[in-house]
């Protein structure tokens, strides 16, 4: 589960991300609206943790063009105004919860595995696109019924590519999020486009509806297109 945390507090932001790790949720941390606001919108989370109070735009901002955007993430707001009508415009605004600080960790925890339960209708366990189905219980891939088989780091770099459907996936994105790579390098450019290569010939060779495209210069893109 990836949750964003949206918090100019180093110290607190960097806390959260410790202590959510250690509990297997996969953390990031923004230390200002303007940076947390480009992650939402160039990264897909399962929650986000916002502080109401940031530099640049603040809390309030970011959830209402959230929610104009039509991003139903669970958001847990983050506050250190106890007045009831900042809570009220919180909520309003399109908050799930908010916590007011200071706060135990224990409870956000709570708080968070309840809002990821609230909104679990959004985590698939089957991607689809165009006759092609992806059970990523069963870790099967099939086209059409026909069944296509994958190596480990293909199902992983499709799965990737599914969950990012319509979206522009960059290089960067696949050395970081699949090959978990910190420091980019040319060699692992090279070994990205090889994968891409195997994949497009086993999801896209023997049909006619192409699925995974290359944008010049930019990177990958799942989508349909007729050839």
């Amino acid at each position: 589960m990836k949750i964003l945390i949206i918090e100019d507090e180093k110290k607190v932001a960097i806390a959260l991300k410790e202590g959510l790790t250690n509990l297997e949720f996969e953390a990031e941390t923004a230390f200002s609206g303007e940076e947390g606001f480009f992650l939402l919108n160039t990264k897909k989370y399962d929650l986000l943790i916002l502080d109401i109070m940031l530099p640049g735009r603040d809390g309030i901002e970011i959830l209402k063009a959230l929610r104009n955007q039509g991003n139903n993430m669970p958001v847990l707001l983050l506050t250190a105004k106890d007045a009831i009508e900042d809570r009220v415009l919180g909520l309003e605004s399109g908050a799930d919860d908010y916590l007011v600080k200071p706060f135990a960790f224990p409870e956000l925890t709570a708080r968070i595995r309840v809002l990821l339960r609230r909104g679990n209708t959004d985590l698939k366990t089957r991607l689809t696109l165009a006759g092609l189905e992806m059970d990523l219980l069963a870790r099967k891939v099939s086209r059409d019924q026909k069944p296509i088989n994958l190596t480990g780091k293909e199902f992983e770099l499709l799965e990737y590519l599914l969950k990012h459907t319509g979206c522009l996936v960059s290089r960067e994105m696949l050395a970081k999020d699949v090959w978990h790579e910190t420091l980019r390098a040319t060699p692992i450019d090279n070994v990205i486009d090889v994968h891409i290569t195997r994949l497009r010939k086993k999801i896209d060779g023997p049909f006619e509806t192409k699925l995974l495209h290359t944008i010049r210069g930019l990177g990958f893109k799942m989508e349909v297109h007729n050839s």
